[in-house]
Order: structure tokens, then C-alpha cells, then sequence
């Protein structure tokens, strides 16, 4: 058995594994979700953590003010609904947030209701089967969840496929190679099976490329990733040598 067909086997076990932690609502679940929806927390333990103060994930957020009237956004995985707080009540758009944790599903609805969002479809869904038909979506979010995803590169492919030509993929991860204290948390949610896998910078620039993304942009912080890009206007997969990196 070669060595690339033996992680093919381990990705459903791998994947099974971190859906079930994910899906309790444990202390581990809790705690990152109190932890992400509050600012003022999620700074100082991710500087500690990760050596980032999230900032660049909370901007991104913001940005959904932006979105042009009439988007379909796509949130996988929405986890507890962090990305709400983005959307403005005066800009319509479709927004669809799925999750495979029904835990995560309860929270964002929870938190939907608490910022009086009553158009928010809550879908429950894997990332490498997404519910929906090709060219559905304008815009594809997906924070902290690649480092979760067994097989980061399906899962980025999946988002690609349904989104629109040119439909925008923004993002956040954790990555590997930012020193002893990022790599201790990282090996503590591996085993604990809320991490699966967590790969370098050029990893995720090689999953994006390899899913179809045009003009690739990542700003790694830390042990932290804010990465963009595109799906190609005619629905091509793009040239690793696209997009670059601000590291």
C-alpha cells in the first residue's frame, strides 16, 4: 500500500473523529466558541497562542458590510455564527450558514436570534459534499475551519465548485512553522480532534491552487493565515504561479 493511498484511508477515520468532538459541545467546543465571539479575549490568547491578535480575522469580517446587495454567501464552517456580526441590517443579501456540528448549527442560530438576523438559511453539511449545485454562490467564507478539515485541498475544491465565476473564497487558518508555543497548541488539538490537518504557508498556497483559485493572496501573522482569491471567470482551474504571498 503506497503512502499517498494510506492517507486516503485515514481521512474519513481522521474525519469522523473530529466531527464527533466538534458535534458534543464539550468544553473544548464551548470554550473556543466564548473565546472566537469575543474580541477582547480572542486578542490576547491568540497573541499568546498563536502569536496573532486576530485582528486580521475580525477586519475581514467587517468587510461583509460591503457586500453588494443581492450576494449569496456561503459560511462553511459557520461554526457559532462569528461572521454575523458582519452583515448589516439595511444590505440584503442570501446567506447561507452550514456547519457539520449540529452543536455549531444551535449556537449560530442562537446568535442569529440575538442580532435580530431572521433571513439566515442554516444548513447542516460536510465541506467535501457541499448541498448545493455548481455556481451557486458569489462569495465563499470559511474561518478557522481549514486546519480542521482532514483533506484541506477537497474541501477548498468544494468551495470553488459552487461558486459563481469569479465568486470570492476569503478565509482564516492556523498554520504550522511559527515557533514552539503555536506547534504545542496545535499537537494539544490534534489530539484532542478538533484540529486534523494544519499545514505550512506554502501547504495552503499549494491547496488553493490545486482547488482552482485564482490570484491567491495570504498574509500569514503568527501561526495564522487571512488568505483570498477567486474562482476563474470561465470556471478554469488556475496556474500554481498565480497569486502571491505577504509572509
Amino acid at each position: 500500500m503506497t503512502g499517498e493511498a494510506s492517507a486516503r484511508e485515514q481521512f474519513p477515520q481522521t474525519a469522523d473523529r473530529v466531527t464527533r468532538q466538534w458535534s458534543k459541545g464539550n468544553f473544548g467546543a464551548r470554550m473556543y466558541d466564548f473565546i472566537v465571539m469575543h474580541k477582547r479575549l480572542a486578542g490576547p490568547l491568540g497573541r499568546i497562542m498563536w502569536h496573532n491578535e486576530m485582528g486580521d480575522l475580525y477586519a475581514d469580517i467587517a468587510e461583509l458590510g460591503d457586500v453588494p446587495t443581492g450576494s449569496e454567501i456561503l459560511d462553511i464552517p459557520c461554526g457559532g455564527g462569528v461572521a454575523l456580526r458582519g452583515l448589516r441590517s439595511d444590505r440584503r443579501v442570501r446567506y447561507v450558514a452550514a456547519d457539520i456540528s449540529p452543536f455549531m448549527l444551535d449556537r449560530a442560530r442562537a446568535e442569529a436570534a440575538r442580532r435580530g438576523l431572521a433571513d439566515i438559511d442554516f444548513v447542516h453539511a460536510n465541506v467535501n459534499g457541499i448541498p448545493f449545485a455548481d455556481a451557486t454562490f458569489d462569495l465563499c467564507l470559511s474561518y478557522n475551519g481549514l486546519h480542521c478539515f482532514p483533506d484541506p485541498q477537497r474541501a477548498l475544491a468544494e468551495m470553488v465548485r459552487v461558486l459563481r465565476p469569479g465568486g470570492r473564497l476569503r478565509g482564516t487558518a492556523v498554520v504550522a512553522g511559527a515557533g514552539r508555543v503555536p506547534a504545542a497548541c496545535v499537537s494539544i488539538f490534534q489530539r484532542a480532534d478538533q484540529f486534523a490537518t494544519v499545514g505550512r504557508v506554502d501547504d495552503v498556497q499549494r491547496w488553493l491552487a490545486g482547488a482552482g483559485v485564482i490570484e491567491p493572496r495570504i498574509r500569514r501573522r503568527g501561526a495564522y493565515v487571512l488568505f483570498s482569491g477567486r474562482r476563474d471567470d470561465a470556471g478554469k482551474d488556475s496556474s500554481p504561479a498565480e497569486g502571491g504571498s505577504d509572509v
